[in-house]
């Protein structure tokens, strides 16, 4: 488990990591709420409200959404990683096509983190 990551970042602004080196396309990961299992839960509901947002997989230690943008249909991959030794949750979420996304997909990431910590 502590050896898994996610799919590293180009580089280009269209996209946010808890696990990139490149500062500006950086966010800090989020605590466990108690358990996995809870931090799970909290997770779901969150995105389950997002719109346009669909869960795609689901693992034993993560989970893989796609959420499309309303007028052009643009897919944006969005994954968390449960991280039992570290006890936090590792996430990134990226633009499939393009290159600047106008700070979509860090908004959404703040908005997910703002609420997980309102329910946690």
């Amino acid at each position: 488990m502590a050896n898994q990551s996610l799919k590293p970042l180009k580089g280009s602004p269209n996209a946010v990591s808890t696990q990139t080196s490149i500062e500006n396309l950086r966010m800090n990961p989020l605590p466990y709420g108690g358990s996995r299992d809870r931090s799970v839960e909290a997770i779901k509901m969150i995105m389950n409200q997002l719109p346009r947002t669909e869960l795609m997989k689901e693992t034993e230690d993560g989970l893989h959404y796609v959420v499309t943008s309303k007028v052009m249909r643009f897919k944006d991959d969005v994954d968390f990683l449960f991280d039992d030794t570290a006890q936090q949750i590792e996430f990134r979420s990226a633009s499939r096509v393009g290159h600047s996304d106008l700070g979509v997909n860090r908004k959404r990431m703040e908005h997910v983190s703002e609420q997980y910590r309102r329910l946690i």
